[in-house]
């Protein structure tokens, strides 16, 4: 779901001022809550507002679309999962335009060869499950002394039978929020040098199963359920978004989290053929127009966030269709929109000090300069 078979609606939008003719929406200055002109300087204080922006692209929008004649020539990016599926597409949109895009990856071979041939990719080795790999991935990124503009956090595991990480963490929350958070920790001195940076967390309508427990994260003391744990982690890449915006916004960070569709990657692999079945039928019931995506597609809403500047003093929202998502009811049965608890500011701090406890990773927050 976060990426594959989460059911995605197609919308129609008014196409009066869109984000690829360069203009800004209408809706965006309501959404950032700042009424001043898209020119002007605005308020990094400002909360973003859980609002669509009416960008006039789609479900069906690609990432090279989205991009354009964007250039991002001396910029630097991260993409966790760089080299399979939206991340390896989102990495090759980054590269052509022009950025040096870093891929560190569990599984070295396999990266190498998708990665062979493109320019201005970096293979970096890092186990988002292994504190150990993570903390020595940062260092070297640390070490080369460079800014950095983009950290994509878009690798994940999606409904896996019950493991526990080295660290004693269920391992899908451990792998898809706490190996981000403790990378995003990490890097965050590079992050602020960049003066003016963006983190995307990848998150899932997936979210809508259920929130983040913080009494019983490991199902210690409830059965284990693939299903929960996976919307547990995915609840949980939005919220981190939602609070690291609140802390980085002073500092030119802004972080965004994004939900790419239902897209046909590997992320099930391992799911069965039965159970695949199943969720896509489910899926097709519940909405008449049920729209599969392929990686080029799928890559689009993170690519925006990541480089739009229609999103330009804005963040700490959930994206979905190259829009900002619009807010549904707890209950609600459509497989898109935002759930109440991952807009939950309260429940987002909470969880940020449960991280720091459990991963020992502190974010620096430097007085800002100039």
């Amino acid at each position: 779901m976060g990426g594959d078979y989460a059911g995605e609606m197609a919308r129609e939008r008014p196409l009066t001022a869109t984000a690829h003719d360069g203009v800004v929406p209408t809706d965006a200055a309501a959404a950032r809550g700042d009424s001043s002109p898209p020119n002007k300087e605005r308020n990094p204080s400002m909360t973003t507002k859980q609002l669509a922006l009416r960008t006039g692209y789609g479900p069906k929008t690609t990432a090279e679309e989205v991009i354009g004649a964007t250039r991002l020539d001396g910029k630097v990016a991260i993409v966790t999962g760089g080299y399979v599926g939206i991340g390896l597409e989102t990495t090759r949109v980054l590269a052509r335009a022009g950025a040096t895009v870093v891929v560190p990856a569990r599984n070295a071979a396999k990266a190498k060869n998708a990665l062979a041939g493109m320019d201005r990719v970096e293979l970096e080795s890092m186990d988002l499950s292994d504190p150990e790999s993570v903390d020595a991935f940062t260092a070297r990124f640390l070490a080369s002394g460079r800014p950095l503009h983009l950290l994509i956090n878009n690798a994940g595991v999606m409904a896996i039978p019950f493991e526990k990480s080295v660290r004693g963490f269920e391992l899908q929350l451990a792998t898809n929020h706490l190996g981000h958070f403790q990378l995003t920790a990490r890097v965050w001195p590079a992050l602020v040098k960049a003066n003016g940076a963006r983190v995307v967390a990848l998150t899932s309508w997936g979210h809508s199963m259920g929130s983040v427990d913080l009494a019983d994260p490991n199902f210690a003391r409830r059965p284990y359920d693939k299903w929960k744990a996976y919307a547990q982690s995915k609840s949980a890449n939005a919220l981190f978004a939602l609070a690291l915006d609140a802390r980085g916004k002073e500092h030119g960070v802004r972080a965004f989290s994004v939900h790419p569709g239902s897209v046909a990657t590997e992320l099930a692999r391992s799911l069965s053929e039965g159970e695949l079945q199943a969720l896509r039928s489910t899926l097709q019931r519940s909405q008449e127009s049920f729209l599969r995506k392929m990686p080029p597609e799928g890559a689009a809403t993170s690519v925006w966030c990541a480089t739009s500047s229609v999103l330009d003093g804005m963040g700490g929202v959930y994206c979905e269709d190259v829009d900002i998502g619009e807010p549904v009811a707890a209950d609600s049965k459509e497989p898109r929109g935002v759930r109440p608890w991952i807009m939950d500011r309260d429940l987002a701090e909470r969880l940020w000090t449960e991280s720091e406890e459990w991963t020992g990773a502190r974010f620096t927050l430097p007085a800002r300069q100039g």
